[in-house]
């Protein structure tokens, strides 16, 4: 019997060493081991660049999560069931102007104007290079050799890109959305008004609903909060008072100087023989940042939605209902947006680019493409102006990483 049992034993080993095995391999410190290893999506060292998705058919992630959005969602839900009707007090969710943003958005309106005019100029000394067959930007003489295209036939041409000359539209790119005259009246476009509501960029609607006033998109300002009776708004102004608030629109909320600044031509800050490139490329870097600046402090309290499933983007209290989202999934939604919080990106696209050392040198190399860095297209083409490098793109355009020659390839691990 002794015998026996220790026979027993013994062939139950195998089983033991196995589980011990798979106990040490799912262990954290495996585990850790195991993710430090490069994806298949790319280099490691690129982390701090981001990526496009990959699968277009998943979601884009939120940027709060949702276990937040959902405790949200319950609170307003018991506040209507405690006080059906009452008067909102905050802005903008009142339709009154947040006062400390209004100086911010006009900021950021005469930025936004500033880097268009410069970045028209510097276009004429510095050249800009598109694909053909999709959305890769280069900024040099030639073309660059690294094989991302993803266009049309890209497959029989290896990935190659097929270059053409660039426009400032390449350079920076502003989503457009629709223009809403009563943010808090009518805070949505149903499908029949997608031909009669205007489609402005959706940064200029951010600003004109922060407090800016633009002369062809007018907008309703009140001056006493509205109510919200079980959800929905209710606006008790006169009527008699709104039609004299809209005749004097324009304007109303500026004071002199801001509107001298709004009427004079953006290009006259940039002389017409303006004449050292360095100083309007850092003029315009300078734009670049303050806008960017300026936009993420307004939308810390003015929604701005995206779809998550493509790059359609709306500025208001809600998403818009036309039925124009032709992504993935779109059939059950009946062509209707998923709409979600919007980020810095979706508003303001900064088109990352390669980082070129010499613009007269030969072309980037696709095998050297990991010594190669990367910069939103408005600082690299700042900086091949002679703009100084920003201290927060310093790692991501690897400048401290010197790239091979064509001889010495072999030669490095």
């Amino acid at each position: 019997m002794q015998k026996r049992s220790l026979l027993l034993q013994i062939s139950q080993l195998p089983k033991l060493h196995r589980r011990c095995n798979q106990a040490y391999f799912f262990s954290s410190g495996k585990t850790q081991n195991f993710h430090s290893f490069p994806d298949n999506n790319g280099d490691p060292m690129y982390s701090d660049v981001p990526k496009p998705r990959t699968d277009k058919s998943q979601r884009k992630p939120y940027p709060t999560p949702m276990k937040e959005l959902i405790k949200r969602a319950k609170q307003e839900k018991e506040l209507r069931k405690s006080q059906p009707c009452r008067l909102l007090e905050h802005p903008p969710a009142n339709g009154l102007l947040v006062p400390e943003l209004v100086d911010v958005a006009h900021r950021v309106y005469r930025a936004r104007e500033l880097i268009l005019s410069g970045l028209s100029k510097l276009l004429q000394f510095i050249p800009v290079q598109r694909c053909r067959f999709c959305y890769e930007v280069h900024i040099g003489n030639v073309g660059h050799e690294i094989r991302t295209c993803t266009g049309p036939k890209s497959g029989s041409r290896s990935a190659t890109h097929v270059w053409r000359k660039g426009g400032v539209g390449d350079v920076i790119f502003f989503p457009k959305c629709f223009h809403l005259y009563d943010r808090v009246g009518k805070s949505r476009v149903v499908h029949d008004e997608r031909h009669s509501a205007p489609r402005i960029p959706a940064i200029l609607e951010l600003c004109i609903q922060a407090g800016v006033d633009v002369e062809n998109y007018p907008s309703k300002r009140r001056t006493k909060p509205v109510y919200s009776i079980e959800g929905r708004i209710a606006d008790f102004e006169s009527v008699a008072g709104m039609d004299e608030m809209e005749t004097n629109l324009f304007f109303e909320n500026v004071d002199d100087t801001e509107v001298d600044v709004l009427r004079r031509d953006p290009n006259s800050e940039l002389n017409a023989e303006d004449t050292n490139l360095i100083e309007l490329s850092t003029r315009t870097l300078d734009s670049w940042f303050e806008m960017i600046g300026g936009v993420r402090k307004i939308m810390e309290k003015y929604n701005v939605w995206t779809c998550g499933y493509c790059p359609e983007v709306q500025v208001g209290p809600k998403g818009h209902k036309v039925r124009m989202c032709r992504a993935s999934k779109h059939q059950s939604r009946n062509g209707l947006h998923a709409w979600q919080e919007a980020i810095i990106n979706d508003l303001v696209g900064p088109n990352y680019v390669w980082h070129v050392h010499d613009l007269n040198g030969p072309p980037l190399r696709n095998d050297l493409k990991r010594y190669y860095g990367k910069a939103p297209a408005v600082v690299e083409l700042c900086v091949q102006a002679g703009a100084p490098v920003p201290d927060q793109y310093r790692s991501m355009m690897r400048l401290d990483v010197v790239p091979p020659e064509r001889d010495e390839v072999d030669l490095v691990a």
